[in-house]
Parts: C-alpha cells; sequence; structure tokens
C-alpha cells in the first residue's frame, strides 16, 4: 500500500498544502480553490495552477487559473458575478422563515415540489403547476429529509450514497454506548437526521445532539443554522461566512470539549490530501487551547 501511494505521488496531479492554503487564493462557486501541479518520477512538471477543491471534472466546474497568471479587473468581477449566481437562491435565515410558513400550513396545503427540490408555498403553486409535485408532506417527512431530495450522484464530488436505516442504528448504538454526547456529521445527512428524530424520544440525560456540514445546501430548507452548515469538506469552506464557522466552533467546544466526535462518508473519487487537511483544521476549532480568533 505505501509503494502505490509513493507511486501516486510520483507520477500525474499533486495537490499543494500548506498552512496558508484557502487564503488570498481565487474563489470559484465552491470556495477557495486550491494550487495544483504535473508531477513526473516525483519532479514538478510545468506550472502550477489552481482549480476547484470539490469537482475534479471540468465538466462540474470550469474553474482554471494558473498560478502566475495576472488577472484583470473585469475578469476578476465577471468570476465574482458568477460565483454568486450559483450560490443558493436565499440565505438559510430566509429558508428558515419559509420553513416556518411551510410547517404552520394545513397538511393538505404542504407540497414539495420534486423536479426544483423545493417546500412550496401556496404562493408557489402556480410557478410549479406543471412539476412533479408531492402533495400532504407531513411532520415525519420534514424530519426524514433525505428521503425527499434526490441523492447527488457525482462520484468525485458529491456522491451521496447515503446510510441504511440499520447502518444509522448501528452507528448511533456505538456512539451512545461509547459515551459521546455530541455528533459531528460531516457529508452525513442520514445519520444526522437519524440521531435528531431518536434523540428526541430519549430521555434529556441521554440525548446525543448532532450538528450536519455538508455541500448540498438543499438542507437548508430543512435545519436551523445550530443544525446544518453548508460546508465544503475539501477546502474547509463555510459558505455561510464567520457565523456558520463560529456556530460549528461552539458545537465542538461545548462542554469543554468533551463528548463530541466526528463521522464522514467523503465522495468515493474525493482527494485525500485536502481531506486529510480540513480535518485537522477541524480539529484546531475543537481544541480549547486554540485562540477562536486565530486562522486553523
Amino acid at each position: 500500500m505505501e509503494e502505490a501511494g509513493e507511486a501516486l505521488q510520483r507520477e500525474g496531479i499533486k495537490v499543494l498544502l500548506s498552512a496558508q492554503s484557502g487564503e488570498h487564493v481565487p474563489h470559484c462557486p465552491h470556495g477557495p480553490t486550491l494550487l495544483f501541479v504535473k508531477v513526473s518520477q516525483g519532479k514538478e512538471q510545468g506550472r502550477r495552477f489552481f482549480a476547484c477543491s470539490a469537482c475534479r471534472d471540468r465538466k462540474d466546474c470550469r474553474f482554471f487559473q494558473w498560478a502566475d497568471e495576472k488577472v484583470s479587473q473585469a475578469r476578476l468581477q465577471s468570476r465574482e458575478e458568477y460565483n454568486r449566481s450559483c450560490q443558493p437562491p436565499m440565505s438559510h435565515q430566509q429558508y428558515m422563515t419559509r420553513f416556518q410558513e411551510f410547517v404552520a400550513l394545513p397538511l393538505a396545503k404542504r407540497r414539495f415540489c420534486r423536479d426544483c427540490q423545493q417546500l412550496l408555498l401556496e404562493g408557489d403553486w402556480q410557478e410549479h403547476s406543471g412539476h412533479r409535485v408531492l402533495g400532504d408532506v407531513s411532520i415525519s417527512h420534514l424530519k426524514r429529509p433525505s428521503q425527499l431530495l434526490h441523492p447527488l450522484e457525482n462520484k468525485k464530488s458529491n456522491a451521496q450514497y447515503l446510510f441504511t436505516d440499520r447502518s444509522c442504528s448501528f452507528f448511533l448504538d456505538a456512539i451512545t454506548r461509547l459515551g459521546y454526547k455530541r455528533v459531528l456529521c460531516v457529508g452525513t445527512p442520514r445519520l444526522h437526521e437519524w440521531i435528531r428524530s431518536k434523540s428526541s424520544l430519549e430521555e434529556s440525560q441521554r440525548k446525543v445532539k448532532s450538528l450536519l456540514l455538508d455541500i448540498d445546501f438543499r438542507y437548508s430548507q430543512f435545519y436551523g443554522e445550530d443544525e446544518f452548515g453548508h460546508y465544503n469538506m475539501f477546502n474547509h469552506h463555510f459558505f455561510g461566512g464567520e457565523a456558520a464557522h463560529n456556530m460549528c466552533q461552539k458545537f465542538l467546544r461545548e462542554d469543554g470539549g468533551r463528548g463530541v466526535i466526528v463521522v464522514t462518508d467523503p465522495p468515493f473519487g474525493g482527494l485525500v490530501e485536502p481531506l486529510a487537511f480540513s480535518f485537522k483544521k477541524i480539529s484546531n476549532m475543537w481544541s480549547p487551547t486554540s485562540d477562536p480568533g486565530e486562522p486553523e
């Protein structure tokens, strides 16, 4: 296995990571880009370049920039506008306002558009009249959003092969048995909803809390800002900015940082080095010895 790993480092594309990775680098719709270089026989070949951290296929994210390239102000402005156009149509807070209005509707008026993957208020019905719409969306449906949403299937950037209920039950039993009280679910939405649904039935002293970090913004429709963070695990980017970062850090440091565990299920084709780098940063967020104002 070590020989295979060394071979991968000697041939192909290498990602260059440092303590400053993510700072003062160009952004794509998925956050800060990563620095790459072609290598052959363990030596760099050609120019270094920036590319998307999450998408290895240029069809999924077209961003590319040579590291030594001078980019015009007009191009930078165009890039910023494009990045903004790729973000969710609403803020997390706006999604939560809609969610509260949705829950207040009678069951017969609760609808979900399968084509647009969106909870519908009465004012949305006309716009979605020709779409496939699910009616009578119950509270039980809302507690299991992964069963409403279509899984994202790109193996290299999303690959939502969701855990079965049996697997979730096994994980939660093990977590509880080992004495953990909080679970940071990174890319594991079904485990997050399973923990939340089961913990609501437990006595307060036995409850397990969870926080979901996921690149799939659609979960913003169902969870508050203290339950879900829109996050890219390949560059440790919180799309909600400093507020989302601080929310996650508060969760990790609760009770002096004791009793917390991270469970993750990365995309199959994702790069290992950036993932390890991100989880090191999460560990630094958790560490009570690190200053909240310091960069991870």
